[in-house]
Protein backbone atom coordinates (compact mmCIF):
# COMPACT_ATOMS: atom_id res chain seq x y z
CA UNK A 1 0.00 0.00 0.00
CA UNK A 2 0.85 3.57 -0.57
CA UNK A 3 -0.84 6.79 0.57
CA UNK A 4 -1.67 9.51 -1.27
CA UNK A 5 -2.01 13.24 0.41
CA UNK A 6 -4.77 15.49 -0.36
CA UNK A 7 -3.30 17.50 -3.07
CA UNK A 8 -2.79 14.33 -4.85
CA UNK A 9 -6.10 13.49 -5.01
CA UNK A 10 -7.29 17.26 -5.49
CA UNK A 11 -5.22 16.94 -8.96
CA UNK A 12 -7.08 14.14 -10.42
CA UNK A 13 -10.70 15.27 -9.45
CA UNK A 14 -10.16 19.27 -10.34
CA UNK A 15 -7.33 19.65 -13.15
CA UNK A 16 -6.86 23.20 -12.33
CA UNK A 17 -5.68 22.98 -9.41
CA UNK A 18 -2.65 24.46 -9.35
CA UNK A 19 0.85 22.70 -10.07
CA UNK A 20 3.58 21.77 -7.94
CA UNK A 21 7.20 23.05 -8.25
CA UNK A 22 9.99 20.55 -9.20
CA UNK A 23 12.38 21.35 -6.28
CA UNK A 24 15.20 20.19 -8.70
CA UNK A 25 14.57 22.34 -11.71
CA UNK A 26 12.45 25.16 -9.51
CA UNK A 27 9.83 25.15 -12.63
CA UNK A 28 6.12 23.78 -12.33
CA UNK A 29 5.98 20.55 -13.33
CA UNK A 30 3.92 19.42 -16.76
CA UNK A 31 1.55 17.05 -16.95
CA UNK A 32 0.47 16.46 -13.63
CA UNK A 33 -2.80 14.93 -14.33
CA UNK A 34 -1.34 12.65 -16.35
CA UNK A 35 1.41 11.34 -14.09
CA UNK A 36 -0.77 10.85 -11.06
CA UNK A 37 -3.60 9.44 -12.96
CA UNK A 38 -1.20 7.42 -15.00
CA UNK A 39 0.29 5.83 -11.52
CA UNK A 40 -3.23 5.17 -10.11
CA UNK A 41 -3.71 3.43 -13.63
CA UNK A 42 -0.71 1.53 -12.92
CA UNK A 43 -1.18 0.74 -9.42
CA UNK A 44 -4.99 -0.61 -10.37
CA UNK A 45 -3.15 -3.28 -12.90
CA UNK A 46 -0.45 -4.65 -9.89
CA UNK A 47 -3.50 -4.53 -7.52
CA UNK A 48 -1.50 -1.57 -5.30
CA UNK A 49 -3.63 0.04 -3.06
CA UNK A 50 -3.48 3.45 -2.76
CA UNK A 51 -4.58 4.84 0.29
CA UNK A 52 -6.81 8.09 1.43
CA UNK A 53 -6.61 8.89 4.69
CA UNK A 54 -9.37 10.66 6.29
CA UNK A 55 -7.58 13.93 7.21
CA UNK A 56 -6.89 14.56 3.68
CA UNK A 57 -10.00 13.01 2.47
CA UNK A 58 -11.92 15.62 4.29
CA UNK A 59 -9.38 18.24 2.97
CA UNK A 60 -10.61 17.15 -0.53
CA UNK A 61 -14.07 17.09 0.47
CA UNK A 62 -14.33 20.78 1.93
CA UNK A 63 -13.04 22.00 -1.56
CA UNK A 64 -14.74 19.60 -3.57
CA UNK A 65 -17.91 21.79 -1.69
CA UNK A 66 -21.52 20.13 -2.58
CA UNK A 67 -20.41 17.53 -4.95
CA UNK A 68 -18.85 16.13 -1.60
CA UNK A 69 -20.95 13.03 -1.38
CA UNK A 70 -20.73 12.31 -5.05
CA UNK A 71 -17.46 12.15 -4.84
CA UNK A 72 -16.82 10.16 -1.86
CA UNK A 73 -19.37 7.63 -3.96
CA UNK A 74 -17.07 7.91 -6.73
CA UNK A 75 -13.67 7.18 -4.86
CA UNK A 76 -15.44 3.71 -3.41
CA UNK A 77 -16.68 3.12 -6.64
CA UNK A 78 -12.52 2.79 -7.72
CA UNK A 79 -11.36 -0.77 -6.22
CA UNK A 80 -7.39 0.67 -6.00
CA UNK A 81 -8.56 3.40 -3.44
CA UNK A 82 -8.94 2.65 0.16
CA UNK A 83 -10.07 5.31 2.62
CA UNK A 84 -8.06 5.25 5.39
CA UNK A 85 -9.53 6.14 9.24
CA UNK A 86 -7.14 8.00 12.06
CA UNK A 87 -8.17 5.00 14.80
CA UNK A 88 -7.02 4.29 17.82
CA UNK A 89 -3.23 3.57 16.85
CA UNK A 90 -3.13 6.01 14.57
CA UNK A 91 -3.78 7.99 18.11
CA UNK A 92 -1.13 6.16 19.86
CA UNK A 93 1.17 7.31 17.09
CA UNK A 94 0.41 10.96 17.02
CA UNK A 95 0.71 11.13 20.54
CA UNK A 96 4.43 9.36 20.48
CA UNK A 97 5.30 12.29 17.87
CA UNK A 98 3.71 15.00 19.45
CA UNK A 99 5.42 13.82 22.78
CA UNK A 100 8.80 14.09 21.02
CA UNK A 101 8.77 17.09 19.98
CA UNK A 102 7.76 18.02 23.29
CA UNK A 103 11.25 16.76 25.03
CA UNK A 104 13.13 18.07 22.44
CA UNK A 105 11.82 21.70 24.01
CA UNK A 106 9.30 22.77 20.46
CA UNK A 107 5.84 20.84 20.24
CA UNK A 108 6.00 21.30 16.45
CA UNK A 109 9.20 19.83 16.18
CA UNK A 110 11.45 22.45 14.35
CA UNK A 111 8.31 23.31 11.70
CA UNK A 112 7.30 26.74 10.96
CA UNK A 113 4.26 25.16 10.07
CA UNK A 114 1.06 26.73 12.36
CA UNK A 115 0.16 23.92 15.23
CA UNK A 116 -3.04 22.81 13.50
CA UNK A 117 -0.82 21.92 10.12
CA UNK A 118 1.65 20.14 12.35
CA UNK A 119 -1.37 17.51 13.69
CA UNK A 120 -2.32 17.71 10.48
CA UNK A 121 0.70 16.66 8.62
CA UNK A 122 1.05 13.78 11.69
CA UNK A 123 -2.14 12.32 11.59
CA UNK A 124 -1.70 11.42 7.93
CA UNK A 125 1.59 10.05 8.20
CA UNK A 126 0.47 8.16 11.93
CA UNK A 127 -1.79 6.47 9.17
CA UNK A 128 0.45 5.73 7.17
CA UNK A 129 3.32 3.71 9.12
CA UNK A 130 0.24 1.89 11.05
CA UNK A 131 -1.08 0.65 7.82
CA UNK A 132 2.81 0.40 6.71
CA UNK A 133 2.59 2.21 3.78
CA UNK A 134 5.76 1.73 1.78
CA UNK A 135 5.32 5.89 0.71
CA UNK A 136 3.72 9.03 1.23
CA UNK A 137 2.67 10.68 -2.27
CA UNK A 138 3.15 14.25 -1.64
CA UNK A 139 4.57 17.57 -2.45
CA UNK A 140 3.84 19.13 0.63
CA UNK A 141 7.13 20.37 2.66
CA UNK A 142 5.44 19.66 6.12
CA UNK A 143 4.13 16.42 5.40
CA UNK A 144 7.53 15.27 3.60
CA UNK A 145 9.42 15.84 6.89
CA UNK A 146 7.30 14.19 9.56
CA UNK A 147 7.11 11.29 7.19
CA UNK A 148 10.70 10.89 6.55
CA UNK A 149 11.33 11.12 10.45
CA UNK A 150 9.15 8.00 10.58
CA UNK A 151 11.56 6.27 7.86
CA UNK A 152 8.47 6.35 5.14
CA UNK A 153 9.38 7.35 1.94
CA UNK A 154 8.01 10.19 0.42
CA UNK A 155 7.56 10.87 -3.78
CA UNK A 156 6.63 13.66 -5.31
CA UNK A 157 4.68 14.59 -8.37
CA UNK A 158 8.08 15.46 -10.54
CA UNK A 159 9.45 11.90 -8.83
CA UNK A 160 6.25 10.08 -10.88
CA UNK A 161 6.88 9.07 -14.24
CA UNK A 162 5.18 10.73 -17.61
CA UNK A 163 2.74 7.67 -19.29
CA UNK A 164 3.00 7.42 -22.39
CA UNK A 165 -0.55 7.81 -23.02
CA UNK A 166 -0.78 11.58 -21.70
CA UNK A 167 -4.58 12.02 -22.34
CA UNK A 168 -6.44 13.16 -19.22
CA UNK A 169 -8.47 9.85 -19.67
CA UNK A 170 -6.18 7.63 -18.36
CA UNK A 171 -8.26 7.27 -15.15
CA UNK A 172 -11.98 8.12 -15.44
CA UNK A 173 -12.09 9.74 -12.07
CA UNK A 174 -14.54 13.17 -12.52
CA UNK A 175 -14.13 16.48 -12.07
CA UNK A 176 -15.85 18.18 -8.80
CA UNK A 177 -17.65 19.65 -11.76
CA UNK A 178 -18.54 16.76 -13.40
CA UNK A 179 -19.73 15.10 -9.94
CA UNK A 180 -21.78 18.18 -9.09
CA UNK A 181 -24.34 17.48 -11.80
CA UNK A 182 -24.18 13.85 -11.09
CA UNK A 183 -27.46 12.51 -9.28
CA UNK A 184 -26.55 10.67 -6.00
CA UNK A 185 -27.11 7.47 -5.33
CA UNK A 186 -30.53 8.42 -3.14
CA UNK A 187 -31.63 10.10 -6.19
CA UNK A 188 -30.91 7.19 -8.64
CA UNK A 189 -32.78 4.77 -5.79
CA UNK A 190 -35.95 6.88 -5.72
CA UNK A 191 -36.57 7.15 -9.18
CA UNK A 192 -36.14 3.18 -9.92
CA UNK A 193 -38.73 3.52 -6.98
CA UNK A 194 -40.68 5.87 -8.38
CA UNK A 195 -40.62 3.38 -12.02
CA UNK A 196 -41.57 0.50 -10.43
CA UNK A 197 -44.13 1.72 -8.89
CA UNK A 198 -45.45 3.19 -12.24
CA UNK A 199 -45.11 -0.38 -13.96
CA UNK A 200 -46.57 -2.39 -10.99
CA UNK A 201 -50.43 -3.80 -11.92
CA UNK A 202 -53.01 -2.22 -10.41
Amino acid sequence: MVVFDATMLMVLIQPDTGKPIDSKTGEPVTHVRERIAGFVSQADKARTKIGIPTPALSEVLVRAGSAAVKMVEKIKEFSVFEILPFDELSAIEVAMLTRTALDSGNKRGGSSEVWSKVKYDRQIAAIAKVREATAIYTDDAGLRNVATALNIEVISVADMPLPAETAQGVLPLKTVDELANEPTLEEIEEARDAETSNTAPS
